[in-house]
C-alpha cells in the first residue's frame, strides 16, 4: 500500500494535551542529513498538528561545522531545553567518536534525557548514547561499521533499521533516521498523521541501484579501519580506547 492511498488532510486542532519538545542534539562535525533528516518530518508534523514544538539545542549558541559545507546553529540550549517529551543525537565520524569523550557533551545528553519519554539517536548518535552511560543493558543499533562497538556501553546490537526498546529508539546510518522519525511520529499520535508527512516530504525511496544487499557487505573487512578511526581520535583517552577495544 503506498502512501497516497491513505494519507488525507489534517485538520489543524487545538492541543489536547502540553505541547511537547523533540529536541535534537547539536555538536560540532555531526553528520548533517542526521540532524536534518528527521528534523524535516518533525518540522512538517508541526504543520499538520498543533502541539508540537521542534527545537535544536547544544550547548551554546554559536555556528557549528558538520561534515558538509554548509554549518547550522542551535536555537536553544541544554539547559534553556527545559523536560522535552523527546531527545534526538545525531552521529557523524572523526567528530562523533571524538565526542565520546567529550563530558560536557555528554553530561547535556544525559541532563535533557533524564525526564524525556523518549531517547533517540541516528547512527553514530548511539555511541555518544552508550558513552552518556545510557544503553546498559539496551538493545540499539547504529551505523554497521560501529555497530560492534555498543556492546563495550553494555548494550547489544542489533542490525535493524531502527530499534525500539524502552524508551530508547536508535537508527542505523545516515538515511535511517527519517524512517525512525516517521515511526515515532505514528506513535505519538496515528499512523494517518505519519503518513500525510511522509507525503509532504515526499519520502518515496527509489534509490537508482536497489536496496543493500547485506549478504554481500563483508562488515569485518572494514572493522580495521574502524579501529584506526578509534585510535586517532581516542589517542588521548586511553581508558576509553582499551574500553572500546575489548
Amino acid at each position: 500500500m503506498s502512501v497516497t492511498d491513505t494519507a488525507q488532510p489534517t485538520q489543524r486542532t487545538q492541543p489536547s494535551q502540553p505541547t511537547r519538545t523533540v529536541a535534537f542534539v547539536a555538536y560540532p562535525g555531526l553528520t548533517l542529513l542526521d540532524l536534518v533528516g528527521p528534523l524535516q518530518v518533525f518540522s512538517a508534523l508541526q504543520s499538520v498538528r498543533d502541539g508540537f514544538r521542534v527545537v535544536v539545542m547544544g550547548r551554546r549558541l554559536r555556528v557549528m561545522e558538520t561534515d558538509t559545507p554548509l554549518a547550522v546553529v542551535p536555537d536553544s540550549t541544554f539547559d534553556y531545553t527545559m523536560d522535552p517529551y523527546a531527545v534526538v543525537v545525531p552521529g557523524g565520524l572523526v567528530p562523533t567518536l571524538a565526542a565520546m569523550a567529550d563530558r560536557s557533551l555528554l553530561d547535556g545528553i544525559r541532563r535533557a534525557a533524564a525526564h524525556a519519554e523518549v531517547i533517540g539517536s541516528v547512527c553514530t548518535g548511539s555511541l555518544l548514547l552508550g558513552a552518556a552511560g545510557l544503553l546498559d543493558g539496551r538493545r540499539a543499533t547504529t551505523h554497521w561499521m560501529f555497530r560492534d562497538l555498543l556492546t563495550s556501553f553494555g548494550a547489544t546490537p542489533v542490525a535493524e533499521r531502527w530499534v525500539e526498546d524502552g524508551p530508547y529508539l536508535t537508527a542505523a546510518g545516515v538515511s535511517a533516521g527519517i524512517d525512525m522519525a516517521l515511526h515515532l511520529v505514528s506513535r505519538m499520535t496515528d499512523e494517518q498523521t505519519a503518513r500525510e508527512v511522509q507525503l509532504l516530504i515526499e519520502y518515496d525511496p527509489q534509490p537508482p541501484f536497489g536496496g543493500i544487499d547485506w549478504g554481500t557487505v563483508d562488515i569485518e573487512s572494514h572493522a580495521p579501519l574502524a579501529q584506526q578511526f578509534l585510535t586517532e581520535v581516542l589517542t588521548g583517552h586511553p581508558d576509553l580506547l582499551a574500553l572500546l577495544r575489548r
